[in-house]
């Protein structure tokens, strides 16, 4: 797992929402941008815009993701300048 927001942020109407990409340009996305689609959440910072989906999993409660058990924030909102797990 590498990234993971909370789907409940997912439902919030723009601009905190999350896409799921799989073109650019009219397109389609290609294998070194995250092709054939990527997550891009656009209000949190960019780890958390997974590249290279192979599944999506939806989970009861939060658990963290390759960046978070590194030490990057949980949530990683950038106006709160939530970098590290302990900004």
């Amino acid at each position: 797992m590498t990234a993971t927001p909370p789907i409940w942020r997912w439902r919030i109407l723009p601009p905190r929402t999350a896409l799921l990409a799989h073109a650019w340009s009219g397109a389609p996305l290609e294998p070194e941008h995250g092709g054939p689609v990527r997550l891009v959440v656009p209000h949190l910072y960019f780890w958390k815009s997974a590249k290279w989906l192979q599944s999506i999993e939806f989970l009861a409660g939060d658990t963290p993701g390759y960046w978070e058990v590194r030490g990057y924030h949980n949530r990683g909102d950038p106006w709160a300048e939530q970098r590290y797990s302990g900004d």
